[in-house]
């Protein structure tokens, strides 16, 4: 036996491993030692009894002992030596906790000591704990109903038509139990082994299929119920070769026994004519424990019980059933099957009686409102598609099929593509993701509704993703929809891994979001932050009140400038931006009393004071025209020297631009922007006919490529065609031979015949 495999859990079913260089090791088979009979049986049922209810000879040759060699075997999963980690011991003292998030914390026997296994390597072994903390991967109990109905889905290719999800009675206890059960193609003994063991999964190598880490199993049912038992019946890759298989993984067997081991009870069966006969790994002996062990902790009380679940599903199929259901902290169960009889909701913090009132006001956000709480509303939108043949049927009822972008208005389409990679080379080159977003059609209403559903392969990863989280109103409404299969989904199917690729694909998200409410806004009542902006642009600027100055200031300003400067310098004081301007010297004579003699003493300076980048002079601050300016201080208080008002020798030149001057501008903007707007109308009428050209031609790709298949599928049946008539004049020839070697043999005979007669 090879020791160096990896991790796998140990079944209770089977064979006694062969010897190793002579010497045959101790190991625990499945319910095969003192312990563990006094562990998985009933005192009170004597052997005798046990056998009395079984109707089927273990030694007649009908039946089947299959052993599996070496753990090279994909299908071989081995039971771990007897150290005194792996013996049995009874555990009264395990408190029965019945509420999920505390069901782990339990102390477990000691493990003693480690022994070395043969060849002189150690086996990791998997604490029953760790089928615990595999499933707290599932914070939200929904997801882990998901993972049930991908499972279900994937059967499609196997002939799947629906998946029927229920609550069912245990007959022992009267608690209530959960049914996932679907007809698609089973699983067949190996494959019931790979389902209840750890990482195994086949579905990552096919395509069009969800499931590809092969946990999904062990951390939804664990998540859901402490126990679960399995019935599947597969007919076999021939479609005659019938098996049906029983396999139980009972969180609270291994923590009541005091298992150190993942250890799982199964029993198989093999069809034969018309009847059922059991596949015998071992020994009769360890058959019976198992049946016994499987009894004592399902909620079935005898073997036909058992055989009865199998009834209920036509040629193949899976019927799963989760029991011991977790409870919250007031002792209710997380389920709430009596709410709506036709759904299975949450209770507790998932469940808000407020966002349900909503609902029912507003319906077309009725699924943000309550997918949080109700299987059925978040199950109707887990899928972007469902194969017109197949049904989800939740509590007797189809669960209707809904598009998110129904829900939607003013819906605008934005073709996303990944980033290429340093180099320019990227994984992506052929993937893209078309988002649609829009304003959920209840956002009149100014409803708080906004995310983005992104799906991967066809299954929801994100339900309404919130990635605009603004302080105010911005971004309510917004909701879109996207398959991002580039983006690599976590372990429990409810987020993404955390990489640039994702980061990406969340900054682009964020960018249509803010654009989408910048340009639509307004149509649902809402008044863009842009277009604020550009009616107040066209306001006058002296009517704002930053442009607006205390004149008290000003003059107050101006007057302490003129007494700190005892030479004779003048002041130019804006008063309150009416328009008009002063300038004084130190003996309080205005500038405006000058004028008449002097014309406009301030041309010079402007000159001067504008080849310099200075700021300009008082005409040109309070003209009618919108300046760049900005005055240097609160007071705008600007000190000229004296000289500079000295009788200008020329007259004044004005080089402000006039209003014809702007007009003309303006006109000739107007047809630079008219030619541009022409020419992005025909580049625009361009591409529209460059993508029907597209269109046209995919379209006819694809009908030559569907002609080649054709024409390939005629020249393989004309092949066959001439292969067979070449087999049967083949063999008309060699008939005909042989007739023939036989008619000269006769005709050699009888010529010999008649010469003898002659002599």
């Amino acid at each position: 036996m090879d020791d160096d495999d990896a991790i796998r859990v140990k079944l209770e079913n089977l064979p006694t491993p062969t010897s190793v260089n002579g010497i045959k090791p101790s190991v625990i088979d499945l319910c095969s030692s003192d312990e563990e009979d006094n562990d998985g049986i009933d005192a009170s049922r004597t052997v005798g009894e046990k056998r009395a209810r079984r109707d089927c000879d273990i030694d007649t040759p009908a039946k089947r002992v299959a052993v599996e060699e070496g753990l090279g075997q994909s299908s071989s999963i081995v039971a771990l030596q007897a150290t005194p980690c792996n013996v049995v011991r009874p555990s009264s003292s395990a408190p029965s906790c019945k509420q999920f998030w505390k069901a782990g914390d339990y102390e477990g026997t000691s493990g003693g000591h480690w022994e070395v296994s043969a060849g002189g390597f150690d086996h990791v072994r998997v604490h029953p704990k760790f089928l615990h903390s595999n499933a707290t991967s599932h914070k939200w109990a929904l997801g882990a109903f998901a993972e049930l109905l991908d499972n279900a889905l994937d059967e499609v290719h196997s002939g799947a038509t629906y998946v029927n999800v229920n609550m069912l009675t245990n007959k022992k206890d009267g608690s209530r139990m959960l049914l996932i059960e679907d007809n698609g193609g089973g699983m067949n003994p190996e494959k019931m082994r790979h389902c209840m063991s750890l990482g195994y999964s086949a579905k990552s190598k096919l395509a069009n299929t969800i499931g590809q880490y092969g946990n999904g199993f062990k951390t939804s049912t664990m998540r859901l119920g402490a126990d679960v038992i399995v019935f599947s019946r597969c007919p076999g890759k021939d479609g005659d070769s019938f098996t049906q298989t029983i396999g139980l993984l009972s969180y609270t067997f291994l923590k009541s026994t005091g298992k150190e081991d993942i250890v799982v009870p199964m029993l198989d069966y093999e069809r034969e004519g018309s009847e059922w006969s059991p596949i015998v790994r071992s020994s009769a002996s360890d058959w019976n424990k198992n049946v016994d062990t499987i009894v004592q902790w399902s909620p079935f009380s005898t073997e036909d019980e058992l055989l009865c679940q199998f009834n209920l599903m036509k040629e193949h199929g899976t019927r799963i059933i989760i029991y011991n259901l977790w409870e919250d902290d007031q002792g209710l169960l997380e389920l709430d099957f009596d709410t709506d009889p036709h759904d299975i909701q949450l209770r507790g913090v998932n469940r808000d009686e407020k966002s349900i009132s909503m609902a029912a006001q507003y319906p077309n956000s009725r699924h943000f409102l309550t997918y949080r709480h109700s299987l059925r509303s978040y199950v109707s939108i887990l899928y972007l598609r469902v194969p017109p043949e197949f049904r989800i049927i939740l509590r007797r009822r189809d669960v209707e099929h809904h598009n998110i972008v129904n829900d939607m208005m003013h819906t605008n389409q934005i073709t996303y593509r990944p980033k290429e990679g340093p180099g320019g080379q990227s994984n992506f080159s052929n993937m893209s993701a078309v988002v649609t977003i829009g304003f959920v059609k209840d956002a009149k209403h100014h409803v708080d509704v906004q995310g983005f559903n992104v799906y991967h392969k066809n299954r929801l990863i994100k339900p309404f993703w919130r990635i605009w989280n603004a302080a105010g109103s911005q971004g309510r409404g917004i909701i879109g929809v996207l398959e991002a299969d580039f983006v690599e989904p976590a372990h429990d199917k409810q987020g993404f891994e955390r990489t640039t690729v994702l980061s990406r694909l969340e900054t682009r998200l964020l960018v249509m979001q803010k654009n989408y409410w910048r340009l639509n806004c307004h149509r649902i009542g809402y008044v863009s932050a842009h277009g604020k902006k550009s009616a107040k642009d066209s306001e006058d600027r002296e009517s704002s009140p930053e442009y607006a100055v205390p004149t008290r200031k000003r003059a107050a300003a101006a007057a302490s400038l003129s007494f700190k400067t005892p030479t004779a310098a003048r002041t130019v004081v804006n008063r309150g931006g009416k328009g008009k301007g002063s300038v004084r010297d130190s003996n309080g004579v205005g500038s405006s009393e000058k004028s008449g003699k002097h014309g406009n003493t301030s041309s010079k300076f402007n000159g001067r004071a504008k080849a310099r980048g200075a700021p300009p002079a008082l005409e040109d601050i309070n003209s009618d025209e919108d300046s760049d300016y900005d005055p240097p201080g609160e007071e705008n208080v600007t000190e000229l020297p004296e000289k500079s008002f000295e009788p200008p020798t020329k007259p004044r030149s004005t080089d402000s631009r006039t209003l014809s001057q702007l007009e003309q501008e303006n006109e000739t903007l107007k047809e630079r922007l008219n030619k541009k707007e022409a020419v992005y109308l025909l580049l625009q009428e361009e591409l529209r006919r460059e993508k029907e050209l597209r269109k046209k031609l995919e379209a006819e790709v694809q009908r030559t490529k569907d002609e080649l298949e054709d024409v390939k599928k005629e020249q393989e049946s004309l092949i066959d065609i001439f292969s067979e008539d070449r087999d049967r004049r083949d063999k008309e020839e060699e008939d005909l031979r042989n007739k023939l070697e036989e008619a000269s043999k006769r005709i050699q005979a009888l010529l010999d015949e008649k010469s003898r007669g002659r002599r």
